[in-house]
């Protein structure tokens, strides 16, 4: 679920949603035990300000404390996943994640020894306040990476800013100079993720409120358990692996252009697990050799990974599309083939959809020939 090599916009926005609503569940119960919201730090930099102009430095301190625990929070998690990245761990998120599980646990056991009849003062609010706030900016920055920058967590005054340009785009309609895949064409989608990250955050913060009620001292433990129940899931669930093939006897024999290229999605044998998940094909996609402009991708080693994927499989035709290069599916099974014509949407080409391998290479060849394929890209000098 947090790994880079799987992620599209749905994914994207299911993991967005469910994290949601910890802000809002944090945030909630820091305000009760702490009296201060750590979700965001807005009130917190204005509240600053007001001190310092007043001379009164022990609570511009805190503030300041609280100000650069999430600066710290965000920073940590911009390591964590780079490390990952340039390392080439497998699940680059995970990491980010398990520290935000482990500040979120502190704090759990601060607001345990907490008595909850009063509000956190000394030692034990700057523990309280700079765990909570750090593992928010840790939060924020993760998913703020995982989505390119499109969604936030944490706070609702994004949200809600772009939600209202949204709706106002939608009731207007598409300008007839937006294009399918414009990003400025009014998303009925990106509306509904921005009203779920809404109604998620609140119900996190009643959620909060009615366990810090009920029992104050184990309030933070449901969204401790749930950030290990992603992790879990994360850890347990393998990769897909993508293999270029150049030595299979269909290639050889058909002698294949350069602007051909044939793939293999293979599953994870170092791991039992029958439940798989596809990488991170955008990714994959963008790094295929500039001479690439067929790409055949072989799915016949586990195909219920690609019709359980359709999300996936339709943002990578987009992106071929996009790209002026064509993709054709190998070793599509009829059940499978229909799970991807009723979801793939209409960049869906039954034609670009083969039962075997060497089927779809003798497409491939053909869509080459067609009028108007695509020319080969000259390689940057």
């Amino acid at each position: 679920m947090l790994t880079s090599q799987a992620h599209s916009f749905a994914q994207q926005s299911r993991l967005a949603i469910t994290l949601a609503w910890v802000a809002g569940y944090t945030n909630i119960v820091s305000v009760l035990s702490c009296g201060i919201v750590v979700s965001h730090v807005t009130g917190a930099a204005s509240s600053l300000g007001l001190h310092a102009v007043r001379s009164e430095w022990s609570a511009a301190l805190f503030l300041l404390y609280v100000l650069a625990s999430f600066f710290a929070g965000a920073g940590l998690s911009a390591l964590l996943t780079e490390t990952g990245r340039r390392r080439g761990w497998e699940s680059i998120y995970v990491l980010p994640m398990a520290f935000e599980t482990l500040l979120l646990s502190i704090f759990a056991i601060g607001v345990e020894l907490h008595d909850p009849q009063s509000t956190a003062a000394g030692p034990s609010l700057w523990v309280l306040a700079g765990a909570a706030s750090a593992a928010m900016g840790l939060q924020n920055a993760t998913i703020t990476s995982i989505s390119r920058g499109v969604v936030r967590t944490t706070h609702l005054t994004g949200v809600l800013t772009d939600f209202g340009s949204e709706c106002a785009r939608l009731l207007m309609g598409a300008a007839p100079h937006h294009t399918q895949n414009d990003p400025d064409r009014p998303s009925p989608r990106r509306a509904l993720l921005l009203a779920s990250l809404l109604g998620s955050f609140m119900l996190g913060a009643v959620l909060g409120a009615l366990a810090f009620g009920a029992i104050p001292r184990w309030s933070m433990m449901p969204p401790v358990a749930f950030l290990l129940w992603i992790i879990w899931r994360d850890i347990t669930i393998p990769i897909c692996e993508i293999d270029p093939s150049h030595t299979s006897e269909a290639h050889r024999a058909m002698s294949l252009p350069e602007s051909i290229a044939v793939y293999h999605v293979r599953r994870d044998t170092r791991k039992k697990s029958r439940t798989h998940r596809l990488p991170d094909l955008a990714r994959w996609f963008r790094r295929l050799p500039p001479l690439t402009r067929v790409v055949i991708l072989d799915v016949g080693d586990s195909p219920e990974v690609c019709a359980s994927a359709a999300a996936e499989i339709r943002a990578l035709l987009d992106l071929a599309r996009a790209q002026g290069r064509r993709l054709v599916l190998a070793g599509i099974t009829p059940e499978h083939y229909r799970a991807l014509r009723d979801s793939a949407g209409s960049g869906f080409d039954p034609v670009n959809v083969c039962p075997d391998l060497e089927l779809a290479i003798a497409r491939g060849l053909t869509l080459l020939d067609e009028p108007g394929a695509p020319a080969p890209a000259r390689p940057q000098a």
